[in-house]
């Protein structure tokens, strides 16, 4: 009985010393393999060709077809076409352009939509993507405008600030 207790202690030991060798070995295995870890704001990486990034857009190819919101599943885009004073018919060329990066789920079926070339809406490989506040998450475009931050009200004419928007207050902390 005693040796049978024996004998399996010792088993234990020998396949609990074994299991920490196969942990150990592993471990050099990977010590001397290079590193994987990109150290970020000095090195970036370089995305593949398929990434997609954030949203551009070129007003000088669009043609205000609009196949790139209704194509976009999240709603994150929308646009007008300019229309001609005299006869009230549509020009195809954009009146303003909203991009929401907030919304947008980087799908690429706009760019998948556009049907000019080269495409009007496209991902970029930018990944640095930043946001203060959620209005600077929405990109428009009008001629004359700056790029980005602000909502095209085409009933006003006007850029204004988002609405659906959160106000963070601060409180103070428990003790």
């Amino acid at each position: 009985m005693v040796g049978a207790a024996v004998t399996a202690y010792f088993k234990s030991l020998i396949w609990g010393s074994w299991a920490f060798i196969q942990g150990l070995w592993i471990t050099l295995r990977y010590m001397f393999k290079p590193s994987v870890t990109v150290h970020y704001p000095t090195e970036k990486l370089v995305p593949y060709d398929a990434f997609r990034g954030a949203l551009l857009f070129d007003p000088a190819t669009c043609i205000a077809c609009g196949l790139c919101a209704k194509a976009c599943p999240s709603g994150c885009i929308s646009l007008e076409s300019q229309v001609n004073c005299e006869t009230k018919k549509r020009v195809p060329k954009p009146e303003w352009y909203a991009l929401d990066m907030g919304k947008c789920q980087f799908c690429g079926l706009c760019q998948e939509a556009c049907p000019t070339k080269p495409k009007s809406v496209w991902h970029s490989l930018d990944y640095e993507l930043a946001f203060c506040n959620r209005g600077e998450m929405i990109r428009c475009w009008k001629q004359g405008f700056p790029w980005g931050g602000r909502v095209w009200d085409p009933r006003a004419k006007t850029f204004k600030d988002p609405k659906r928007h959160i106000s963070v207050r601060e409180v103070q902390a428990r003790k």
